[in-house]
């Protein structure tokens, strides 16, 4: 017969609830953002003919935001394995340099971090990797409310928008820009603090540089190398 700790139980319910409720309203920012995003996304599947439960397994299986937008082209377009590859991987390998600088605030965390890794996106990357929980805060369980909720409100307004493409028609054009509204929010809110000017200062200058270089199509993997070399030259600088 299985013997249950209840206090143990007891003492790991509590520990969870706090770092929920700490981490919470941490991410109101991004449930604003999300749901609209989201809303947003799941209209523009409904109007190229992709049913609600299409644009929330999208959501739910692929989680990645921009990739979501640009995959509504790929999708209604003749298909082209290698382009959709190679696309893939310049939107997305930012997240390279974001799983790179994680490692240590998810160092430890067991099972934990397999769906953190899985969930990390720009936004929760923005809160993982700016703030810290107090010392009486489990950091395995604040790390994983900050990433769960991300991911809940992203599905939530893929499924709200998926609905509401159902019963409302409206010109879409210009929704997928809310995305780059929510960077702009993201950046400016990281920009407060005085210690992260100098990184976005380097993005930016970066970025220019890459856009008349390679172009506004190609610039993203060239500016995170430049930034990545940038901050490199300028950590070992520091360190001598």
């Amino acid at each position: 017969m299985i013997e249950i700790d209840y206090e143990k139980e007891k003492t790991n319910y509590e520990d969870k609830k706090k770092a929920f409720l700490y981490a919470f309203p941490k991410t109101i920012p991004v449930l604003t953002g999300f749901l609209v995003l989201g809303m947003a996304y799941g209209v523009l599947m409904q109007s190229k003919g992709y049913g609600v439960l299409w644009s929330v397994l999208m959501s739910a299986v692929a989680f990645c935001g921009s990739m979501q937008f640009v995959a509504i082209t790929l999708l209604t377009t003749a298909f082209n394995p290698l382009q959709a590859l190679f696309l893939s991987i310049m939107v997305n390998a930012r997240h390279l340099f974001y799983g790179i600088s994680m490692l240590e605030k998810y160092k430890g965390l067991g099972r934990a971090r397999m769906f953190l890794i899985y969930v990390l996106c720009d936004e929760t990357f923005s809160i993982a990797s700016s703030d810290a929980p107090p010392s009486d805060v489990n950091h395995k369980y604040y790390y994983l409310s900050i990433s769960a909720l991300d991911y809940f409100y992203w599905v939530l307004g893929t499924f709200l928008g998926g609905l509401a493409g159902n019963v409302v028609n409206f010109n879409t054009k210009g929704l997928d820009f809310v995305l780059t509204a929510l960077f702009v929010v993201l950046f400016l809110e990281q920009w407060k603090k005085r210690e992260n000017r100098a990184s976005g200062v380097i993005g930016i200058i970066a970025t220019i540089i890459s856009l008349f270089l390679f172009g506004k199509n190609n610039l993203v993997i060239p500016s995170m190398i430049l930034i990545l070399i940038i901050l490199m030259l300028r950590g070992k600088k520091e360190c001598i």
